[in-house]
């Protein structure tokens, strides 16, 4: 008993460390970018502003919108990652896996060909589509893990060959596709947010107490009965949850791969095996994980930004090969 309590306070202490971290970075990214803003500048425009001043106008109205974006899609993807890989007991897999994003991008071609365009349009066709194929993704692999992991697989690549034909027949459908798949920040600042943002509120509150189940799904479906846990019922909510953090978060930046596959990793690290745990971490180190590389795509070329979406799977793509030669195909 003296140990948990010992391995629990560590976790707390980290977990806070972790916060603080967070705010400290996102205070910081309010003065990063092109043109860079002093930190005693970016504090007078947080606490009071003058609407005359332009630096105080940037921090305002585009770089805290901004950094609220990255917050969210951080801790959703991150969250998402935890709960796909203690669903899948596979620690190369990611909410992408499930065709969550395909499935967003595909609704996207589909509803520009219909002529349903616009910012709130691309939210809503990005998040039904999502849904959607999250929805078939169950119906034909609810039997176990691996069947999901194939399934949102072969899904992924019907889905991709499928709208790639779409959008080569049509350039204007090309054209909203190619904005919306690049995986940014940039440019989303003002586009309708509260649907996303709710949606990504009730899966982040939702996502505690299904992993108190995944506890114990993730010793073994044999296990998992014998402690009481209702298998196919956890496995339904997982998925529910997981599609509705990663559609919500592609909904509002894209696609951005390789978050959800790099935070569980670093998660572990700080929570051990514990997914109540892990999701605490997931949701602060995926936001941390974001914002820097937001920053980072602010500064990398002297004439313009970086799509977010480049940044992380520059990082992203070591991380896989590391997570390769550890885990091979064992399970979590």
């Amino acid at each position: 008993m003296t140990v948990r309590l010992r391995e629990s306070g560590t976790r707390s202490g980290l977990l806070i460390a972790a916060l603080v971290l967070l705010v400290v970075i996102a205070v910081l990214s309010f003065g990063v970018g092109a043109h860079g803003i002093a930190p005693g500048e970016v504090l007078r425009a947080l606490f009071g502003g003058d609407t005359a001043n332009p630096d105080h106008l940037v921090v305002r109205d585009v770089r805290l919108p901004r950094a609220y974006l990255a917050i969210a899609a951080g801790a959703a993807l991150g969250v998402a990652g935890v709960l796909v890989q203690a669903l899948s007991r596979n620690p190369l897999a990611e909410p992408g896996v499930l065709g969550v994003t395909s499935g967003a991008g595909f609704a996207i071609t589909v509803g520009v060909s219909l002529g349903l365009s616009g910012p709130f349009g691309e939210l809503v066709l990005s998040v039904a589509g999502a849904l959607l194929a999250a929805a078939l993704v169950y119906s034909v692999g609810r039997q176990s893990p691996l069947r999901l992991v194939l399934t949102g697989t072969a899904l992924t690549f019907v889905l991709t060959g499928v709208g790639l034909g779409l959008r080569l027949l049509d350039p204007e459908v090309f054209d909203v596709y190619r904005f919306w798949s690049i995986g940014s920040l940039a440019g989303r600042e003002q586009a309708p947010m509260a649907l996303p943002l709710a949606a990504i509120g009730v899966g982040l509150l939702g996502a505690l107490p299904v992993s108190r189940q995944l506890n114990a799904v993730a010793l073994g479906e044999t296990v998992a009965h014998t402690l009481g846990a209702n298998v196919a019922r956890v496995r339904f909510a997982t998925l529910a949850l997981i599609t509705l953090l990663a559609g919500a978060a592609t909904a509002i930046a894209g696609p951005i791969l390789f978050v959800g596959l790099m935070v569980p990793h670093l998660a572990r690290r700080l929570g051990g095996g514990s997914v109540p745990w892990l999701v605490g971490f997931g949701a602060v180190l995926g936001p941390i994980l974001l914002l820097l590389s937001d920053m980072g795509s602010r500064v990398l070329l002297p004439t313009g930004e970086v799509p977010v979406a480049i940044v992380t799977a520059f990082v992203g793509g070591p991380v896989l090969i590391w997570a390769v030669r550890k885990y091979g195909a064992a399970p979590l």
